[in-house]
């Protein structure tokens, strides 16, 4: 969405958003300190509602009024320029590739290639390196790349459908080094933290979703003019989503072993890189 008008916080404005949604025109009213901002869909004229507004407010009738729109396209989603979402679209690629070079976990060989450390399989018994053998030996790929290994369809199709909404929503509005700066972020903090508690067979973006999910939010909850608009119950959905993993209900009901650990700390990490993240800004084309 992007901001059309800006009036004073005494202002009514709800014969003219009934017109707007009359219209179904999508479009939010945000309320700062000092003022209202009017945000609209992108497939909206701007000039077309601040025309209208003008004539509102010298007493036109709003009865009479049309509004035009662009043809709606199908969920919603605007088409994007593959150029303008490119760091969006390497993680789905990199996800992809790499999960089908491990096998979805099968293959013993790329996964002791890609996860946090090093391992072997003796018997029914698993060994690994440490951290420091791992930084010692210069394997930093290993910091970010278990990030990329998913072990089931479902799996990877849950996680990259939501790098695909939320990734690409960052990088539109931010730029590809800003969605690149939550990721590494992110990723790292929660490969980290799921390793000090299962050790490194692991695997997965949600981390990430977390960290994207929770930078998101915040920024929506401080930024006025420029946001992300997801919904902000999607963080409730997340809160939630992490009671049910620590109690093991998702487990028992048969979603396999949830990184929980790497969830939390992916959404920390996204909340505590908000103030990183607005150095950033918005990016200018």
């Amino acid at each position: 969405m992007k901001p059309v008008l800006e009036v004073p916080l005494t202002e009514d404005l709800t014969p003219f958003t009934a017109l707007l949604w009359e219209h179904e025109v999508p479009h939010r009213v945000v309320e700062t300190e000092d003022q209202q901002v009017l945000f609209i869909s992108e497939r909206i004229d701007p000039e077309q509602i601040k025309a209208l507004y003008r004539f509102w407010r010298e007493g036109g009738d709003l009865n009479a009024v049309e509004i035009r729109t662009e043809p709606k396209r199908r969920f919603s989603q605007p088409l994007v320029a593959p150029a303008r979402i490119r760091m969006t679209l390497a993680l789905i690629v990199l996800s992809v590739v790499l999960t089908l070079v491990i096998g979805f976990g099968g293959s013993e060989k790329w996964m002791a290639y890609l996860t946090f450390t090093d391992f072997s399989i003796i018997g029914d018994r698993i060994r690994f390196d440490g951290v420091g053998a791992m930084l010692a030996s210069g394997q930093w790929w290993r910091l970010i790349t278990p990030i990329f290994l998913h072990f089931s369809i479902l799996h990877i199709l849950f996680n990259l459908l939501w790098v695909w909404v939320v990734g690409q929503r960052v990088e539109l509005l931010q730029g590809s080094w800003a969605l690149l700066g939550v990721v590494l972020f992110s990723g790292i903090a929660s490969n980290i933290a799921q390793y000090w508690v299962s050790g490194p067979m692991f695997g997965g973006m949600s981390g990430v979703v977390f960290g994207l999910l929770g930078y998101t939010w915040l920024w929506d909850r401080f930024e006025a003019r420029y946001r992300f608009n997801f919904p902000p119950a999607l963080m409730g959905l997340m809160v939630l989503w992490l009671g049910l993993g620590f109690t093991g209900v998702l487990e028992a009901a048969g979603l396999g072993a949830i990184a929980n650990t790497a969830h939390l700390v992916g959404l920390l990490a996204g909340l505590a890189w908000w103030p990183i993240g607005r150095l950033f800004g918005p990016r200018s084309a």
